[in-house]
């Protein structure tokens, strides 16, 4: 679990240099205060695992930017957005409820509730060990910084943090070592180090249902891609079967549908919402995307031939395609399947500032990407042996996601 919520967090991270490892560190920050708290090991994986994810309800560069203000201009509207999307997963839902409330202000108490409802502590504890993290500077030396941070701090004691954390953090800063380790270039390993003793892992399972999270994480951030990765992953599961895919084959190309444009949480949604053709700088921000997929999945040796089939989705047979640039020598079949997949979806699915083609004019499309060396034409065949079929199969699932997906707006614009 850790691996996996640290991976996404860099991801997210990466959306721009100025925000640096914040979520790495806010992780770090949070797990030294629950330690000089007396809080349990549990508790302190969770607050771990919690504030490594604490922003990712921040789709837009705008909003990552705003909230590395020490006084957030919008509090509370990414947390919402974060929770609604973890909620959804099971083994997340207190760790949902901590993200929701990481920005809720102490008020001398009053901060314990917010519209009658309990804020778990560890919110409180996300939201210092945030507001330390970014009044850290990138400029000068860390150990610098370390009065003035901890004078910030105290003045909002309080009103914005709980005393007795402001307590505890005062007694940590003393400590040098912490605000070299925070701002290390090895944190996620020393990070790793601190809570060796909590491993938790996810059964296959478990895997299938976090990459659906991820996979609304990713569509969320743009209404134009609203339900692509579900409509990628039905068609993909779908030529899997007809190939004759193990059951496990499935589950696996399932994990790598969902996940295949998981770099896109490092693409601020102002590009990937551009109605207008992209410049050539955005368009290399875009090519990115696979890359940061490819560096997301590859550590996880136990999920093989995961990362092979999810990042390699653009890449084409005659060596054309990005970002490896690899040709049918390199690409197995899962990886043809996915590629032949996420055309198909993206040809046919809507949009809001278009039409999805009919399946007659997508197949047209896909031929003529196999009669320029781009696509399998054995996965192509099948496209088009079934494709009335595998239409239905991807608009089901599209029209399923599109519902999350106003369902996941309309909860967000009410609590607004």
């Amino acid at each position: 679990m850790f691996d996996l919520v640290t991976s996404i967090a860099r991801i997210i991270d990466m959306m721009s240099s100025e925000v640096g490892r914040h979520h790495m560190q806010v992780a770090y920050w949070v797990y030294q205060l629950g330690d000089a708290l007396n809080f349990s090991d549990d508790e302190k994986f969770e607050f771990v695992v919690a504030a490594a994810l604490h922003d990712i309800g921040a789709f837009s560069l705008k909003e990552r930017m705003a909230i590395l203000e020490f006084e957030d201009t919008r509090p509370g509207e990414h947390a919402r957005a974060g929770s609604f999307i973890l909620a959804g997963f099971k083994p997340f839902s207190s760790i949902a409820r901590l993200v929701k409330y990481h920005h809720t202000p102490w008020r001398n108490g009053e901060g314990a509730f917010h519209n009658g409802d309990s804020v778990p502590i560890g919110s409180h504890l996300i939201h210092l060990a945030d507001r330390v993290a970014v009044k850290i500077s990138h400029k000068e030396p860390v150990l610098s910084q370390i009065q003035g941070i901890c004078k910030a701090i105290s003045a909002q004691e309080g009103e914005m943090f709980v005393p007795e954390h402001v307590d505890a953090l005062l007694k940590i800063a003393k400590r040098e070592y912490v605000w070299l380790d925070a701002t290390s270039d090895s944190l996620v390993t020393i990070l790793k180090r601190l809570i060796r003793s909590q491993t938790r892992e996810f059964s296959m399972d478990q895997m299938v249902d976090f990459s659906r999270l991820i996979c609304r994480l990713i569509d969320f951030k743009s209404k134009f891609t609203a339900a692509h990765s579900s409509g990628v992953a039905a068609v993909a599961v779908a030529l899997a079967r007809m190939n004759g895919f193990t059951y496990n084959e499935h589950r696996i190309i399932e994990i790598a549908a969902y996940l295949h444009d998981v770099g896109k949480l490092a693409i601020p949604s102002e590009i990937l919402e551009k109605q207008d053709k992209l410049t050539d700088t955005e368009q290399f921000v875009m090519h990115s995307h696979v890359y940061y997929t490819y560096q997301m999945l590859e550590p996880f040796e136990m999920l093989m031939p995961l990362s092979d089939w999810a990042s390699f989705h653009q890449e084409r047979l005659n060596g054309t395609g990005y970002p490896f640039g690899l040709d049918a020598s390199d690409l197995p079949d899962g990886a043809r399947i996915m590629a032949v997949a996420d055309v198909f979806t993206a040809l046919t699915e809507d949009r809001p500032y278009r039409k999805g083609m009919d399946t007659q004019s997508a197949m047209k499309v896909l031929k003529s990407m196999v009669e320029k060396g781009e696509l399998d034409n054995d996965q192509v065949e099948m496209v088009f042996a079934h494709s009335e079929t595998l239409n239905d199969i991807r608009n089901l699932a599209q029209k399923e996601a599109i519902s999350e997906y106003n369902s996941f707006q309309t909860k967000l614009n009410h609590q607004l």
